[in-house]
């Protein structure tokens, strides 16, 4: 990543704490230091940043990939504290924000940073990323904020000893905030005509009407005086089925349009026995194996006319936006739903049958997840085993709140996974994270004028590629029930 796409921020009440452990064994006594506090914390307002204030969503951090990132002190590489990939840095994306819990090393800058936070000189952090998408807003008192929904990549969070908005521990990306200060002096040459005709209007009608219809400098039809038109201050949602099935599968940004993914494919090779002084041989298996990928564009596009912006009490252009971001979802959800349909398939008719999926069929070692539609999900919440007890089972954690044979149920809707027939119900079960790789190249939503037509367009664009992984990692499953009242004996 170039210096000049990372940004830098800084976190003021990070929450910063420390503790001294003591891990004993037989052999000896060793104490280890802790640093624990938030890197970031969501939709907390920034200080002015240079003409805008930024919030960081709650959905920013959720493609964020944190293999690869260090504690560092005062941004530093050369001082780095902790490291994900050592197992001393722990991060956790909660309701709050990015926590972390650091082991830290045992260095005399690593004793600095542990003093001072222990002591309360040091208590703020800062976090470099790279941006994914983010939008700016101008409200009636004229402060921008900048909201930012996606970040690629945070290779590193830092304890700072200088908390300061400084040139050291904020760096700001300016060039989407200029080009939405350029469209905003283009729409403000029109905007007091355009805010004097509406109060005007308002006005004069209001003079209609206190002096009972003798004021008539308001616009008629028919002699009838033309009411201004209501503006509805929101815009309302019809409720639809909200979930991201990227989330159970792998997703990696890559690099480059095409490409290979390596995987370790066979978890049963053995050693073989090596006679004293003999060669060691060759291991007898294909351990690896390369997933292919070839990302395309996936776009859709949308027109608006600055009447509509410019007449509407909401953010129209936001909430289109918001829109977008929902598309975006739907398109992987089709994509993966359709690269789970494509494993290999089992027919079964009874309870016991899926319970041999289960059992059996996949391997013991995967992290098993099983994803009904609506209808299988209502056909299974109604079966009784032979005990009176409900085949579903409440559970906390899983997404629907039940479980299937102690697997955490995904619920999705009929429209994206159809029954394939009458009285059959579709059914994944399986490792989705080890069945499907998506490739994520880039995502973007953009916005533009189109002057000859005075309207905005905006558009989302993603660049993905849905791959299978193992072909051994989940199953395609068709219940057709013919037993309902047991347990499919």
């Amino acid at each position: 990543m170039n210096e000049e796409e990372q940004e830098k921020r800084l976190t003021e009440e990070a929450d910063l704490q420390t503790e001294e452990k003591q891990n004993s064994s037989e052999e000896e006594t060793e104490e280890t230091k802790t640093v624990s506090g938030y890197a970031l914390k969501f939709d907390e307002p920034s200080k002015d940043l240079g003409g805008f204030v930024e919030v960081i969503t709650p959905e920013a951090l959720k493609e964020v990939d944190f293999s690869n990132c260090f504690l560092l002190y005062d941004h530093d590489y050369s001082k780095p504290l902790a490291s994900v990939k050592s197992d001393t840095l722990k991060l956790e994306v909660d309701d709050i924000g990015l926590h972390f819990e650091a082991t830290l090393n045992d260095t005399t800058y690593a004793k600095d940073v542990y003093e001072n936070v222990s002591k309360g000189v040091v208590d703020a952090m800062s976090f470099g990323f790279e941006l994914g998408i983010d939008s700016f807003d101008k409200d009636e008192e004229g402060t921008v904020t900048r909201s930012v929904k996606n970040i690629k990549n945070v290779p590193e969070i830092s304890v700072v000893t200088l908390p300061a908005y400084d040139s050291a521990n904020v760096q700001v990306n300016k060039r989407s905030y200029n080009e939405f200060m350029k469209k905003q002096k283009g729409a403000n040459k029109m905007e007091k005509t355009l805010i004097d005709n509406q109060n005007t209007e308002v006005r004069n009608y209001e003079n209609y009407i206190r002096s009972k219809g003798e004021v008539r400098d308001v616009t008629t039809e028919n002699a009838a005086a033309v009411v201004p038109e209501e503006v509805i201050g929101e815009v309302f949602d019809l409720k639809r089925s909200d979930y991201n099935l990227a989330q159970y599968a792998t997703v990696k940004n890559v690099s480059n349009g095409q490409g290979t993914y390596p995987v370790a494919t066979n978890q049963e090779a053995i050693l073989a026995t090596k006679e004293e002084l003999a060669e060691i041989e060759d291991i007898d298996a294909d351990m690896f194996a390369n997933v292919e990928y070839k990302v395309e564009t996936r776009a859709g596009k949308i027109a608006l006319s600055n009447e509509v912006v410019e007449d509407s009490e909401v953010n129209i252009v936001q909430e289109v936006k918001e829109q977008l971001t929902k598309l975006v979802d739907n398109t992987d959800n089709k994509h993966i739903i359709n690269v789970l349909k494509d494993f290999p398939k089992k027919s079964v008719s009874t309870l016991d049958g899926l319970k041999e999926i289960n059992n059996v069929t996949l391997d013991p070692a995967l992290d098993k997840t099983a994803i009904l539609n609506q209808s299988g999900f209502n056909h299974l919440d109604t079966l009784k085993d032979s005990d009176g007890r409900y085949i579903l089972q409440p559970d906390v954690t899983a997404p629907s709140g039940k479980s299937l044979f102690g697997l955490p149920v995904v619920l999705v809707s009929d429209k994206l996974f159809a029954n394939p027939k009458q009285g059959t119900y579709p059914m994944i079960v399986g490792d989705i994270a080890q069945s499907v790789f998506v490739a994520r190249r880039n995502q973007v939503t953009t916005q533009w004028e189109k002057f000859d037509f005075y309207s905005q367009g905006l558009a989302a664009i993603i660049r993905n590629d849905y791959k299978k992984i193992d072909d051994e990692a989940s199953v395609y499953v068709e219940f057709t029930p013919v037993n309902e009242g047991n347990s499919g004996e």
